[in-house]
């Protein structure tokens, strides 16, 4: 005899947060990690990637509520996690991570951080993240 699933079918992948800090242009010399929110974004989907789940959304949020609907949105026990690039990371965009790891306890949802080194930026590096951000307007891709 065969397995019955639910209306819904099988589970699928899990599917993936990723969370970025927004962080003002203007810090860039101090902390252009921070400020360059793809790359943040790069790491997780390789995160994700690595081990064959599915980014289905990207978040980019500073000093956010861990109770904020934006970040509930459609998120379902055991079929959804968050990810960010580090606790730093988590610091910068949640306005406690404490709360916000509580929260996904409580919800049955995992948050995970990537654990990989940032990326050092040099002069033209940070020079690149600068055009990204400050000309996002004029068709400019950050190449």
């Amino acid at each position: 005899m065969g397995q019955v699933r639910g209306a819904l079918g099988p589970p699928g992948p899990l599917r993936v947060t990723a969370i970025a800090s927004l962080t003002p242009l203007e810090e860039l010399d101090d902390d252009p990690f921070l400020v360059d929110s793809r790359s943040q974004h790069a790491m997780c989907a390789r995160w994700a990637a690595e081990r064959g789940y599915v980014v289905t959304r990207e978040l980019l949020v500073r000093a956010l509520r861990p109770d904020h609907g934006v970040l509930w949105e459609g998120v379902r026990p055991g079929r959804d996690l968050f990810v960010a690039p580090s606790l730093r990371v988590l610091r910068s965009a949640l306005s406690s991570v404490d709360e916000f790891t509580a929260e996904c306890a409580r919800r049955g949802v995992r948050v995970e951080t990537v654990g990989h080194a940032e990326p050092s930026y040099d002069a033209q590096m940070k020079a690149r993240v600068h055009r990204r951000l400050s000309m996002p307007t004029a068709g400019y891709d950050g190449r």
